[in-house]
């Protein structure tokens, strides 16, 4: 249904967006098409292009600037994803093998790098550098909440003060940027833009915590990515953080020692272990609480279908199949 309406709204636009990604990244050698080719799967729904478009028709129109800043903050997400699957060590992502298992970390890194610089790039082609500046601000916090979670792996005391803050940086950052540009480039008012960054940043937020349950929970073949990384990798993640904070010391004790361990079943034996607790729900239910801040700053703004597509995003967010 959401697919549906989404099509009727940005269905022409959304088609731009993916033609000037696929003739932006043409290049002369054949090595790096391909390479482009396949990391041009892991699109999925293209939710930051559709943040912007919707963004620019909840404020205002869309016109051509939104089109190569949409492209411009699909290639920057799409760069995170391919810097991502490196640090994690993933294989699967969109239920097909990442370009670090495909071709090793040295073309997955270069490739990341490729598609951020192209960005800039792109960007630069606008009239108007404010589009640059945020873009390049943006960036810069993604990088600082990557950074931020790599200092703090294997912290099993981390709080979810320092937990919130990595996500807003290194995801909800992002998604606030989408909006804020979709209403910049409508001509919409400050306090307007406020709204939707305000909309941007819960929804990111409720976003990744809803991706970080995914990762203890979900099914491989449902959510079409490799899970349990974050376990692997000393992540610190909403769940975990809440069942460290509330379970009986027996219990707490018993998922330290699974986190320290090198048990090849860790990752099963911690879900076991969680999955009977509160924490699961818990963190389902702060995600739901950044939803109902995201539906609040839309609110006051006029009722047209653009509005009632993202608070149907915002929604989807929190009931996405496990």
């Amino acid at each position: 249904m959401l697919s549906t309406l989404l099509n009727d709204c940005i269905e022409p636009e959304l088609d731009a967006v993916e033609k000037r990604f696929q003739l932006e990244l043409q290049s002369a050698h054949a090595p790096v098409n391909a390479l482009v080719k396949h990391v041009s799967r892991f699109h999925g729904k293209m939710l930051r292009p559709t943040l912007v478009l919707l963004s620019a028709k909840a404020a205002g129109r869309v016109n051509d600037s939104h089109i190569t800043i949409a492209t411009v903050v699909e290639m920057v997400h799409m760069a995170t994803l391919v810097h991502d699957d490196v640090l994690d060590e993933a294989e699967m992502r969109r239920k097909g093998a990442t370009i670090n298992h495909l071709r090793g970390n040295e073309a997955a890194v270069l490739l990341g790098d490729y598609l951020i610089s192209h960005s800039y790039h792109l960007c630069s082609s606008l009239d108007c550098q404010s589009a640059s500046r945020l873009i390049a601000g943006t960036t810069n916090q993604v990088c600082e909440g990557e950074l931020l979670q790599v200092h703090n792996r294997n912290n099993y005391a981390l709080d979810e003060r320092t937990y919130l803050q990595i996500i807003a940086l290194k995801t909800a950052s992002l998604t606030a940027a989408c909006c804020v540009l979709g209403a910049e480039f409508a001509s919409a008012d400050a306090d307007r833009v406020a709204r939707f960054q305000s909309y941007g940043v819960s929804l990111g937020t409720a976003f990744q915590i809803q991706d970080d349950i995914l990762d203890v929970v979900g099914d491989p073949r449902t959510v079409g990515k490799t899970l349990g990384s974050d376990i692997e990798k000393g992540k610190m993640t909403l769940p975990i953080i809440h069942f460290m904070r509330t379970a009986p010391r027996e219990h707490r004790d018993l998922l330290l020692s699974l986190l320290q361990s090198g048990d090849p079943d860790r990752v099963e034996k911690i879900r076991n272990l969680i999955l009977p607790s509160h924490s699961i729900q818990y963190a389902h239910d702060r995600a739901q609480h950044y939803i109902d801040l995201a539906h609040s700053a839309l609110e006051p703004l006029p009722s047209t279908d653009a509005k009632q597509l993202l608070n149907s995003m915002a929604d989807f967010v929190v009931t996405r199949p496990f």
